[in-house]
């Protein structure tokens, strides 16, 4: 493919070959999902070495063009897992989240296999997520890395529901939050109107995950704490503590759009289960329903009013 050479799989090979002794073969027959399993245990209980796999995926030229600032949000999140612990070995001293390592695992090892399908390994490819980041590569746009990354983390969110049950109610509370975040930013992209209102024509802006811009709704550094687990501060003080304009965008943009937020992604991403992750406007992931009041505010009133006023009610249809 125009732009690849076998670079790709050589760079993650020398990420992953002291520790784990096992060599990608991206010439050879070992199917290129195989290899990504590879990959991908081998950095397992390694933070910093997961941090570098992802990282490394961007290090490359994709249809003639550098795709390094893709990379900015992605790899801000991760510094953020790292930091606050969710990602450490499950048998550490502080053990990390089975269920943040495991959805991180599988956007991983999705892009870990576009890679190596594209550096000449066999095989076809085996998710929905690595067809899309294929798709990507061959033409990298803002859009098409919206459709990858979203694409994976939706199918880990889905394949490790099973996991939240061992986690703590902040948690999981948070576990909603970053999934109804990265729904939002990738709208802002494909349903402008959806997502802005009549502030649409921001929306490229704004969701651009080249852009400084877009780490407001992708970085999450100032909605998410920085520790786990979250086991000293009440849902209420959290919440408390959120950034004013992370909250203004809660509130006044977000919150009134979730139901139609989640069936555009749910459309663009060719997975109706997506719906089924909220209710009456209300995430339900993770959270329960029953509790539901945390997504409405009393706080900085005046200002949301203001906001919503600017913006407009949401559009009865998902167009752009």
């Amino acid at each position: 493919m125009a732009g690849f050479t076998q670079a790709g799989a050589v760079r993650m090979q020398a990420m992953t070959e002291p520790e784990s002794g096992r060599r990608p073969d991206p010439a050879g027959s070992t199917p290129a999902a195989l290899q990504a399993d590879r990959l991908v245990a081998a950095v397992r209980d390694d933070p910093a070495r997961r941090l570098r796999l992802a990282a490394g995926f961007y290090d490359q030229r994709a249809d003639g063009r550098s795709i390094r600032a893709y990379r900015r949000a992605e790899v801000a999140f991760m510094r953020w897992q790292i930091r606050c612990g969710v990602l450490a070995p499950v048998d550490a001293a502080q053990p990390g989240s089975p269920w943040w390592r495991a959805v991180n695992e599988s956007l991983l090892r999705d892009a870990a296999e576009a890679d190596l399908l594209c550096n000449g390994a066999a095989g076809p490819a085996t998710t929905k997520g690595v067809e899309l980041w294929l798709a990507f590569l061959r033409r990298p746009t803002p859009q098409a890395w919206y459709r990858a990354h979203n694409a994976s983390i939706v199918a880990g969110y889905l394949r490790h529901r099973g996991l939240v049950c061992d986690e703590g109610p902040l948690e999981r509370f948070f576990m909603d939050v970053a999934l109804l975040r990265v729904i939002y930013a990738h709208c802002l992209l494909i349903r402008p109107r959806l997502a802005l209102g009549r502030l649409a024509a921001f929306g490229r802006f704004l969701g651009d995950p080249r852009r400084r811009a877009a780490d407001l709704f992708l970085s999450l550094q100032n909605v998410l704490p920085n520790t786990y687990p979250l086991m000293r501060a009440g849902i209420e003080t959290v919440l408390a503590d959120e950034n004013y304009l992370a909250r203004i965008m809660d509130y006044g943009v977000i919150a009134p759009r979730i139901d139609q937020l989640y069936r555009a992604a749910a459309d663009d991403l060719d997975e109706p289960r997506i719906v089924d992750l909220c209710s009456d406007n209300f995430p339900v992931y993770a959270w329960p329903y029953e509790e539901r009041h945390v997504w409405r505010t009393d706080r900085s009133p005046i200002a949301i009013a203001l906001t919503r006023a600017v913006v407009g009610p949401s559009p009865r249809s998902a167009g752009r």
